[in-house]
């Protein structure tokens, strides 16, 4: 599993920095990790090998794909979002508080 720290590596951000999540690569490493192909993944969630590959480069997913992607590989994706949702919450709430 994928946790903060190893999205942060993947996508070349620091703790400080604040990265978009960027779904399609936490996806392909997460597959990756699983030792399962692409053509497992198309196949799992009855798509083109092609269209898994371009999952892999996007940013965002429509939320029913993440949930089936999320269902077949057994990792709730979502929650790097709500991860991101927090920092950034804090990181606002603190840049407020400062402000004042």
């Amino acid at each position: 599993m994928i946790d903060n720290m190893q999205h942060n590596k993947l996508t070349g951000a620091t703790a400080t920095e604040k990265e978009p999540v960027v779904i399609g690569k936490i996806i392909e490493q997460e597959l990756r990790r699983q030792n399962r192909s692409v053509t497992w993944l198309s196949d799992s969630i009855n798509c083109d090998r092609r269209n898994v590959y371009d999952i892999f480069r996007r940013r965002h997913l429509d939320t029913q794909l993440l949930y089936q992607i999320s269902m077949v590989m057994g990792v709730d994706f979502f929650k790097f979002f709500s991860m991101k949702l927090t920092e950034d919450k804090d990181s606002f709430d603190t840049s407020s508080t400062q402000q004042s």
